[in-house]
């Protein structure tokens, strides 16, 4: 049994859709594992003050990607042998696994939606949280640590303070934030601003991705539902 005509074409463009998809399962698998052992995210999310860990909300995102680009290659690679192998049975469960893929991209598309503004939120706590022990005159036993915490943001990040510093931050910065060049002195970059940018681009990397891969996925169930008809219909030899 074999294809012909405008069938055989849609064979040979379903092939070639689940190769970039296989590809492009292997692209969010490697940036996945780029963002979860970045040096700015990994030195921040490592941290913990008075016994709590830095917030690790954005490595929920991280771990969907990773699981996501894995089951990306499994499947494109079974839609592509399916294809070339004209199996109904191998493309209908490419077909179950695509649909299945497409849901949970949506359900993590709304999930990050909802949470865009948490990842950068949590961390911005809990930079606060030690910032305010690190400048406090009674000479708190934490006072220590919430310092060298701040000093991992503020040397990763290349900034110091929240943008609305207390006159007694000012004449501890010299302590606590990086050596700054001359001209640097007089602006200096806010945390604040710093860990909000630094999120908003690595969500709106994770976004990108998905809406590439959602937009590929839907060639491919139509091609794959045109072509389980066409072997259907196609004559028996």
């Amino acid at each position: 049994m074999a294809v012909t005509g405008c069938t055989q074409c849609i064979k040979y463009m379903l092939f070639f859709f689940n190769f970039i998809f296989w590809l492009a399962g292997g692209v969010i698998l490697g940036v996945a594992l780029w963002l979860r052992h970045d040096s700015q995210t990994s030195n921040l999310l490592v941290l913990q003050f008075e016994g709590t860990q830095a917030p690790g909300t954005f490595y929920i995102s991280v771990y969907i990607l990773i699981a996501v680009g894995a089951v990306m290659m499994l499947v494109g690679f079974l839609g592509c042998y399916g294809a070339i192998q004209e199996s109904q049975c191998l493309l209908g469960t490419f077909f179950f696994f695509l649909v299945i893929l497409f849901a949970c991209e949506v359900a993590a598309a709304i999930w990050g939606f909802m949470n865009r503004d948490t990842i950068s939120k949590e961390l911005i706590n809990f930079y606060d949280a030690a910032y305010i022990k690190a400048v406090d005159v009674s000479g708190s036993p934490s006072k220590d640590s919430a310092i060298a915490v701040l000093e991992v943001f503020h040397r990763t990040l290349e900034c110091c303070g929240k943008g609305d510093d207390t006159a007694l931050f000012t004449q501890v910065a010299g302590t606590l934030c990086p050596k700054m060049a001359p001209e640097q002195l007089v602006i200096r970059h806010s945390c604040h601003d710093k860990l909000t940018e630094l999120f908003s681009e690595k969500l709106y990397l994770i976004g990108l991705a998905a809406m590439v891969v959602a937009v590929i996925m839907i060639f491919e169930m139509i091609f794959t539902m045109v072509l389980c008809c066409g072997i259907r219909n196609s004559p028996v030899y």
